[in-house]
């Protein structure tokens, strides 16, 4: 059992929670090699262990059904980078609106929470067109749902958020209101270790 992770993604988990999640990531490492052909689960391992809170954010991705996995590691940050690789937006994830301006924009049948709200509350941040893009390029994702990505300021000034699904093998773009949502457009992650 995790401690409440409403208010601080700095809980801990359980020593049997850290070992079952571990087996996860080894295992689905392990699996899709062709996300990270250059790199090795030990040392990813290794920095999982100096850095609790981030073990803590994979298991909240896990949680929710995002599926993380690594797809790369940054010289710049000397991070490895995972990402939700669920074959669909993740479910624990879906109907929730873009941000908290947006929820409060809402007059009726509010979501429970934002997108945004709950990637800070998981310790990670939403996808960038860029990176979901590169996401794609590893696999098909979001065939039959969709997902918010990181919406620059000047089209979220305007009421506007951005979402991206595949569809017809190619990758689209797409705006809507940022208060809209719907059960299946949910968001991915990212985190660096």
């Amino acid at each position: 059992m995790t401690k409440d992770t409403s208010t601080s993604h700095k809980a801990q988990l359980l020593q049997e929670e850290k070992e079952e999640l571990l087996q996860v990531l080894e295992a689905r490492f392990e699996k899709y090699r062709n996300r990270h052909e250059e790199l090795e689960w030990n040392q990813v391992q290794a920095k999982l262990h100096e850095l609790p809170e981030k073990l803590w954010s994979l298991h909240e991705m896990e949680r929710t059904g995002g599926e993380p996995d690594v797809v790369g590691y940054s010289k710049e940050k000397d991070a490895y980078i995972f990402y939700d690789c669920s074959k669909e937006s993740p479910k624990g994830r879906r109907s929730v609106c873009y941000d908290r301006a947006a929820l409060e924009s809402r007059k009726k049948y509010k979501p429970e929470t934002s997108a945004m709200d709950m990637a800070a509350s998981m310790g990670i941040e939403m996808l960038t067109e860029e990176q979901y893009r590169d996401l794609q390029d590893l696999g098909e994702f979001d065939l039959k749902t969709s997902s918010w990505v990181h919406t620059p300021e000047k089209i979220r000034e305007l009421g506007g958020a951005l979402f991206c699904d595949r569809r017809f093998d190619h990758v689209f773009l797409y705006h809507n209101g940022a208060e809209s949502y719907y059960k299946s457009r949910g968001f991915r992650g990212s985190l660096y270790v």
